[in-house]
This record gives C-alpha cells, sequence and structure tokens, in this order.
C-alpha cells in the first residue's frame, strides 16, 4: 500500500503541485492524531486522512489558498463554541459547526514544482543560461517543444531558432526569450509573421541592460528578465501544466464552504443547486 511520503515523492517526481497536510495537534473528541497526513492535489482531490468530512473539506479548501500563494499555512478547525487554541501567528482558523466536537491543528505544505526551462542552442551562452538556470534551482528540462514550460531561452545564434519560437509558442509558453540583436530579432519575427499577441510574449533582445558582454554576464540578463517575470509579472507554467481550481459552494444548512466534486453531497431545490459538507446537512436541508 502507497505511504502518503511515496505519494509525495511520486508527485514530485512528475512535477505536479501538490499540499502536504500534517496534523500536528488533536483536541479529543476528533477522529484525527497528530501525524495524520494527506496529500491534496490542485483539482482539490485528496489522498490520506486528516480527519472527519467536515475537518477535511475545510483543509480541502485552505489547501487550494495555499497552492495559489506559495505560502505554508497553519490551520485550526475548531467546533463552535470550542475553547480556542492559544493564539499563533500565521494560522488561520475554521469553525465547522458539523465538527463531532474535537478541534485540529493541520500544517498545510505546498509543494510546487521549481520553474522549468528550456535552452535551445549550443553556444557559449546557451551553457552559461544552462548553468546559471540550475543555480538558480530551475529546471533545465530538453522538452522539444517546450511544454510545461514556465520559460525558453532561444539562444542558437542562427541555428534553429524559428522552429524553437514556434514550437514554444503553439506548446502555450509565456515567456520565450532570443538571443539576438535588436534588428536581426526584428527581421526574424517578421519572416514568422506573428499575431501581435504572440510577438508579446517573445523578448528579443533578450535580458535586462545591464550592458552584458561575456556568456556569463549576458546569461545573468536573460535570467534576471525571467526571474522578475516570475517574481513581479505572475508568469505561470505552460498553459495545461495545472489543473483548474474546483468549484466552491457555501453549504446553506452549517455555512461551511465546500468544494463541488462528484462526490459533494447534492441537491435540486426548486430549479437551484445546493452543496452540503456531508449527509447530514443535506439530509436536514431536504428534510426541512
Amino acid at each position: 500500500m502507497t505511504t502518503i511520503a511515496e505519494r509525495a515523492r511520486e508527485l514530485t517526481d512528475t512535477r505536479e503541485p501538490f499540499v502536504h497536510a500534517t496534523v500536528v495537534r488533536a483536541q479529543d473528541p476528533t477522529s484525527a492524531r497528530p501525524g495524520d497526513a494527506a496529500v491534496i492535489r490542485s483539482d482539490g482531490s485528496i489522498e490520506g486522512f486528516v480527519g472527519g468530512v467536515c475537518a477535511e473539506s475545510s483543509v480541502r479548501a485552505a489547501a487550494l489558498d495555499t497552492l495559489r500563494d506559495g505560502t505554508a499555512l497553519l490551520l485550526r478547525v475548531l467546533p463552535e463554541g470550542a475553547t480556542p487554541f492559544p493564539d499563533t501567528p500565521g494560522a488561520r482558523v475554521v469553525v465547522n459547526p458539523c465538527h463531532s466536537g474535537g478541534a485540529i491543528e493541520v500544517f498545510l505544505r505546498p509543494m510546487l514544482p521549481a520553474p522549468a526551462l528550456r535552452v535551445v542552442g549550443s553556444t557559449p551562452i546557451s551553457a552559461a543560461v544552462a548553468n546559471l538556470a540550475a543555480f538558480l534551482d530551475f529546471d533545465v528540462v530538453a522538452a522539444d517543444d517546450g511544454t510545461g514550460c514556465t520559460a525558453v531561452v532561444v539562444a542558437g545564434l542562427g541555428k534553429g531558432e524559428q522552429e524553437a519560437i514556434r514550437a514554444a509558442l503553439d506548446a502555450g509558453v509565456g515567456f520565450i526569450a532570443l538571443v539576438a540583436s535588436g534588428r536581426r530579432g526584428a527581421a526574424l519575427l517578421d519572416e514568422l509573421g506573428l499575431t501581435d499577441a504572440e510577438r508579446a510574449r517573445v523578448h528579443s533582445p533578450a535580458g535586462l541592460d545591464i550592458g552584458a558582454r561575456t556568456p556569463a554576464e549576458i546569461a545573468l540578463s536573460i535570467m534576471g528578465e525571467v526571474v522578475r517575470a516570475i517574481r513581479v509579472d505572475g508568469l505561470a507554467p505552460a498553459s495545461g501544466a495545472s489543473a483548474a481550481r474546483p468549484q466552491q459552494a457555501v453549504d446553506p444548512v452549517c455555512g461551511m464552504t465546500v468544494l463541488v466534486g462528484p462526490e459533494t453531497p447534492h441537491a435540486r431545490v426548486v430549479g437551484q443547486d445546493f452543496w452540503f459538507c456531508c449527509a447530514g446537512c443535506l439530509a436536514s436541508y431536504t428534510a426541512a
């Protein structure tokens, strides 16, 4: 049977973002115990155990928030009227009216894959870019088209440039750096017949203007521009690299936020859809 640690390694190896959830404190009565763990994937699905259905629903919703901002979170799941845990900076408190009576604290750690970078070309500049990117904890990949990549650097200096740019654009890569002079780069892109939206994704001349001359300096200027695009402009991996965030709804009985999925208790009343945290809330609503 696959353990949570093994499953986490599998997801890491396939570059799939997920959240590792660990119960760090439990207050009876509750079904969870310290050390219980789970992984929550970007589609909201969960593998493992961090408590009953109400606690699990809160953990899944909070986990997706950590995937969005990349920040770890200490989540407190408390029943109504419970004696609160001592205050902890950075903790989020969720009150679950349908909770069985206990309280738990769950540490949520988002596990996001390192940004992937494809470098095209066999030149001193391409080698310098690959070395610097690896030093900056990028995954330097060998994908032929840039699928799943955050950025592609085309440093062939006249060899295979148009093919590489076209493949990266078709793969949905949002940042393509072309190492070329301003005049040659403009002529090459004109020949490709790009749309305005495609042209905006190709950066030529590549890199920040730092007066770079050597391959190492040029690599520094290029990676500086890539890092700025990620950290400041919100550059994301190529489309299709992550799942869309699932729909959320508010349980009309207990007020909990729940993730909508095939297994979420659901009722349609007078043409309106309602989703519930558990079968108990569904039964209570439909009996009213």
